[in-house]
């Protein structure tokens, strides 16, 4: 019997040809003054048979940058950057969105030029930052942004929602997750303020709100999709309800109707409401809040995939890793090929290499060599 994972979809005005969507993968790869470049656009060109894209996380402003070589879309070249990127992808049939994200806290002075990092709250991350010389650091004590510091810190994603609209992207998605800025307003273990951006849950969701109300006076809200992360513990990142928090957090998105709600997820259980215990009661609180479509993420293969679509769970699949390895993901799915195995050594930084030379599986078969590929018939991707 075929997957749903192959049915069609519509996500707002866009109509997508199945559900195996790409998901945002930083890869350190832009140019001198975080321009994206032809390299780039050809990476994104290689995997335009996604329903969609997700483009790799790109900031909104430059003090929200905490890696090197990521791309910006605050500035012209940025802009005419990216736009050599939605040509190619557009060119090739395929969907792309720009995914907006300031990183906050997650970040060094060494990249504003001494000025320490900005965030909710004085509390630093745990863990180390990769420096502009490519080094590891611990990081510092954040500045607090003071309140009237913040409707600024709005804006700048409203000026990179009109920027993406200049570049020919076809909506864009607010990075909400993985311990960057909106995620630590959101968690009451990085906000401890005291004004109106801190405190009870409605306030600590004030910035998400502002920034949906922002990005929405720019693209219509059906353009429009959210990344959270409930779960996910990363750089020492915690809340204390995280069912109330993220209940709160999809039902500010359903209230400003966008597109899409994208979950990273735990590994296990696939999918989380099918399971017990606080994943299954996170995630199926957020599926309840939010009426609009739902992107898992988080290590899916095929069967894990068709089985959330067929449970009601999920109306898409976002795959990271597979993708990055596997330009023509979709079809490998769909017919159970083989998969490329991705090469961790070239994730960040790099060129070409572990970049845009993964074969397909058309061009194995006429004789490219690639020495990484998986030939068991029976391996399932993971994204």
């Amino acid at each position: 019997m075929a997957s749903p994972l192959f049915d069609d979809l519509d996500l707002g005005p866009l109509p997508l040809p199945h559900r195996v969507a790409m998901a945002p993968l930083t890869r350190n790869r832009a140019a001198a003054g975080n321009v994206p470049t032809e390299m780039n656009a050809e990476y994104y060109r290689q995997r335009a048979d996604a329903a969609f894209i997700v483009s790799e996380a790109t900031q909104v402003a430059p003090k929200g940058q905490g890696y090197p070589r990521t791309p910006g879309i605050h500035s012209d070249a940025q802009v005419e950057g990216w736009k050599a990127v939605t040509d190619a992808v557009h060119d090739a049939g395929g969907r792309i969105f720009l995914q907006l994200w300031h990183v906050g806290r997650i970040s060094h002075s060494l990249y504003h030029d001494g000025e320490k990092p900005v965030a909710p709250s004085p509390i630093p991350a745990e863990g180390e930052v990769i420096t502009p010389e490519l080094e590891m650091t611990s990081f510092e004590t954040p500045r607090a942004l003071e309140t009237e510091e913040v409707p600024e810190v709005v804006e700048q994603y409203r000026r990179g929602a009109e920027n993406a609209q200049r570049a020919g992207f076809d909506g864009v998605e607010i990075h909400g997750a993985n311990g960057y800025l909106i995620d630590q307003f959101l968690r009451s273990g990085t906000n401890d303020r005291a004004d109106r951006y801190g405190g009870s849950l409605d306030n600590r969701l004030r910035f998400l709100r502002e920034v949906m109300a922002a990005v929405t006076d720019v693209w219509t809200s059906d353009r429009v999709g959210v990344r959270l992360s409930p779960l996910a513990p990363i750089h020492g990142i915690y809340d204390d309800t995280p069912e109330a928090t993220f209940r709160g957090a999809a039902a500010t998105a359903n209230d400003h109707d966008l597109a899409y709600v994208h979950l990273v997820e735990p590994d296990a259980p696939k999918p989380p409401v099918a399971g017990d215990g606080d994943a299954a009661d996170v995630f199926g609180a957020i599926r309840e809040a939010f009426d609009g479509a739902l992107v898992a993420n988080g290590n899916y293969d095929t069967d894990s995939a068709t089985d959330a679509i067929e449970r009601g769970y999920a109306d898409l699949v976002a795959f990271g890793r597979a993708f990055l390895a596997n330009p023509d993901l979709p079809r490998r799915l769909k017919e159970g090929l083989p998969i490329n195995v991705p090469d961790e050594d070239t994730f960040y930084n790099g060129d070409e290499h572990g970049y845009t030379d993964y074969p397909t599986w058309e061009e194995l078969q006429n004789g490219v060599s690639f020495d990484t590929l998986d030939a068991l018939s029976e391996l399932k991707a993971r994204g």
